[in-house]
């Protein structure tokens, strides 16, 4: 092996190394690949069209919707740009379809809502008005609570420090000198609320769906008499869905996500029902109503009574309150083609967004299998009154 070796020069008799000098490559500039900017959303629009555009307008029997109309009429006639066709509306023959229809045409122009993502569709969902077996002492059946809005629970209007922000309200209440938000569901769940009860019903699940519709009725078997519990306020934290929860969770399909379904699930479920009603942070808290006449709906954000099958809740940020709407949608789980003028007349927690309508449909049994199955696609036109030229 040591043949093999050379013996190597010293340091400063090495030969040095030959560098053949290789040419440098041009290399053109890089050009940056342009990163594709997604176009801010532009704000809801509001699209004049005609009456002649709306589907189904010609069809719809516009003197069931004609009470709500003046309903509505009782609180916007105080405002400036309706107060002439509010007028106008007292000398119309609520009777007389023909009337109604030209009073429309007349003085008001549709408007078809896009919302700021350029959809013109969006989700339609119903509501009822339930009726709960309750007392007004705890005992027997009724060991579930409905809640008067506690005490101690703060309400700030922001609109009287940030005007822009008007109908938005904070909830919260006082530790010390700091007002913090106030109890979620769960917290309310656990706590002691003695005293604070407003009557007693049989059925926590119930009780749940109660607070989802915003109101409903009470048969009180102690006195046998049935009062209407309206919403009087909330604790101030979001509404979230249990359906979405358990869609989200692999526990039910969306097209089970009904409030039939849901209802099934729990009682599938029982344990979990409590786990899954405080997915729901929000909690909605009542006050008694007398029901001298219970053909009259309650009373919805604008303050009159909703008309079954012409009132709509919306959200009142993106839509004006009172206002007629013409829906176009369809019926529940069906094609039957649901296209008719209704109300604005009130809002709810879940309702978000330009395009987004939830259907009163009424009291009764009907009413609550409607609602329930409820989710439809649906388009929406507001009418507002004619400028002046």
């Amino acid at each position: 092996m040591a043949a093999c070796t050379t013996t190597p020069l010293p340091p400063d008799k090495a030969p040095a190394p030959t560098v053949t000098p290789q040419p440098v490559p041009v290399v053109p500039p890089v050009q940056p690949t342009p990163v594709p900017v997604p176009p801010k959303p532009t704000a809801l629009q509001m699209v004049p069209t005609t009456f002649a555009s709306l589907p189904g307008w010609d069809k719809d029997d516009v003197r069931a919707a004609w009470p709500a109309f003046m309903s509505s009429c009782s609180v916007l006639v105080k405002q400036p740009n309706w107060k002439e066709s509010c007028t106008i509306a007292r000398s119309v023959n609520g009777s007389d379809d023909k009337a109604i229809r030209t009073f429309f045409e007349a003085f008001m122009e549709p408007n078809q809502v896009i919302a700021p993502d350029g959809a013109t569709d969006g989700l339609v969902t119903g509501y009822y008005e339930p009726l709960l077996r309750g007392a007004r002492k705890k005992g027997g059946p009724y060991q579930t609570p409905l809640y008067k809005v506690p005490d101690d629970m703060l309400t700030v209007d922001l609109a009287s420090v940030y005007p822009e922000l008007k109908g938005m309200r904070l909830r919260g209440k006082l530790v010390g000198k700091k007002v913090v938000p106030y109890a979620t569901r769960a917290d309310i769940e656990k706590a002691d609320f003695s005293g604070k009860e407003l009557l007693w019903v049989d059925d926590p699940v119930e009780s749940f769906f109660l607070q989802v519709q915003g109101s409903g009725r009470v048969q009180l078997t102690d006195s046998q008499e049935t009062v209407r519990v309206a919403y009087a306020d909330q604790n101030g934290h979001p509404y979230k869905s249990i359906g979405k929860y358990l869609v989200e969770k692999g526990e039910l399909t969306l097209e089970q996500a009904s409030a039939q379904g849901i209802k099934a699930w729990i009682a599938g479920h029982p344990t979990r029902m409590q786990e899954l009603f405080n997915v729901n942070p929000s909690y909605v808290f009542f006050k008694e109503e007398r029901l001298p006449d219970p053909k009259v709906g309650p009373k919805g954000a604008l303050g009159v009574p909703l008309t079954p099958s012409r009132s709509v809740a919306i959200d009142a940020s993106q839509l004006p309150l009172g206002a007629p709407v013409f829906l176009s949608t369809s019926m529940p789980n069906s094609d039957i083609p649901l296209q008719r003028l209704v109300m604005a007349q009130d809002t709810g927690g879940a309702i978000r967004g330009a395009i987004r309508v939830d259907y009163f449909f009424g009291f009764g049994t009907e009413a609550s299998e409607n609602a329930g199955r409820m989710k439809q696609r649906g388009n929406v036109w507001v009418l507002l009154p004619k400028q002046p030229l």
